[in-house]
């Protein structure tokens, strides 16, 4: 066979580490192959159980186990070669192998961390849960931060670097870089700090008076927060403002407040006891009112044109349009009220008093005009 291959020109396949080769390659083919039905086989046998973990197990496995298999299988052809040939430029193999495979690993890491979150944020949107998604996605992010480092510190450890030396050299470096870069360490701890505090999350509506923001937050980075106002306009957000500033979350809170200032006009005095009342037994049998939250209505005030009385009262409900169809409710009721009562809603008026003319001074003026006419 050897004698055939040369007598035709084919030299190559005279050599006697062919076969071997030939053997290799067929025998990853029928282990990637084998490799990839076991993986199938699992992945069905674990999409039958509740843990999230198996799914993105065998998900995250299967591009990086395929990569593994073939760069071992090259690296064993190549081995053979290098001790058939002699070749120094076979040299290679062994570290190439070594960084390949460690970077198969952390892409698997990488994955898995990524197939974990998704899973974990789209079961709880479909249960109903109570786990902050922002939470999630800041230990994903750190997760895949931790991952890149790790595994660059050990490629350079497998190419004959020193790791301590790196980490000296990145310490004082890292010196230089916190002096030059000091508001991107800023932000990046600012957000960090979000992230441990909490709070704020996305889709949350957030403001803050004192650097006019205001809408509701789309995206938590790193390095700033992405806020969309409600006229639409985004607002990108450096993170080290939130450690400096108040930031108000109405998303949080529990009731919304009804607090109203209402006049009736003064020849209506002695209606106001009886209206004020009426209008506090209708907001404690109204099924919208939060009746165990502080709710006062009261005669307040003789003003200029009105007498007022005020409401201070907290609804159930959060949501911006309901809310404001219940007061509009409270506010129709409060006037019927009024209208029952036979009074009226006061407007700005004023009332001018003429005091009466005493008749001597009529007279007396009387007659100055009518001298001054003879005069005249």
């Amino acid at each position: 066979m050897n004698d055939l291959a040369r007598q035709i020109g084919f030299d190559f396949l005279a050599a006697s580490w062919l076969p071997q080769v030939l053997t290799v390659i067929v025998a990853f083919v029928v282990i990637n192959i084998s490799a990839s039905y076991l993986l199938r086989h699992i992945e069905k046998v674990a999409a039958r159980t509740e843990t999230v973990w198996d799914d993105a197990l065998i998900r995250s496995a299967r591009k990086p186990l395929t990569l593994i298999i073939w760069i071992v299988g090259v690296a064993f052809i190549l081995q053979i070669v290098h001790e058939h040939t002699g070749a120094p430029i076979f040299g290679f193999v062994v570290p190439t192998r070594d960084t390949v495979i460690i970077i198969a690993l952390a892409w698997f890491l990488l994955r898995l961390i990524s197939h974990v979150t998704r899973t974990v944020i789209a079961r709880n949107v479909a249960t109903g849960g109570t786990l902050d998604h922002t939470t999630v996605d800041a230990f994903s992010k750190l997760g895949r931060f931790s991952v890149f480092i790790i595994a660059a510190l050990i490629i350079l450890q497998t190419l004959g670097f020193s790791v301590s030396g790196v980490l000296a050299f990145g310490g004082i470096g890292g010196i230089a870089v916190g002096f030059a870069a000091k508001d991107m360490l800023a932000n990046f701890f600012g957000g960090l700090t979000i992230y441990l505090d909490r709070p704020f999350a996305v889709g949350e509506w957030i403001r803050s008076p004192e650097k006019q923001i205001e809408g509701t937050v789309e995206y938590i980075g790193w390095r700033h927060t992405r806020v969309r106002a409600f006229n639409k306009n985004p607002i990108y957000v450096p993170n080290a403002l939130f450690t400096t500033i108040v930031v108000e979350n109405p998303t949080r809170m529990t009731n919304r407040r009804i607090k109203e200032t209402i006049g009736i006009r003064y020849a209506d005095l002695d209606k106001m006891a009886a209206i004020v009342a009426d209008v506090r037994a209708m907001l404690q049998g109204h099924p919208e009112i939060d009746t165990d939250a502080t709710l006062i209505v009261n005669f307040n005030e003789f003003a200029a044109s009105s007498l007022d009385f005020f409401i201070y009262t907290f609804t159930k409900t959060v949501a911006w349009v309901p809310f404001h169809a219940v007061k509009q409710d409270v506010l129709l009721k409060i006037a019927a009220i009024i209208q029952a009562h036979g009074a009226e809603i006061a407007f700005p008026t004023r009332t001018l008093h003429l005091d009466s003319v005493p008749a001597g001074m009529q007279t007396t003026g009387s007659q100055d005009s009518d001298q001054n006419r003879e005069a005249g």
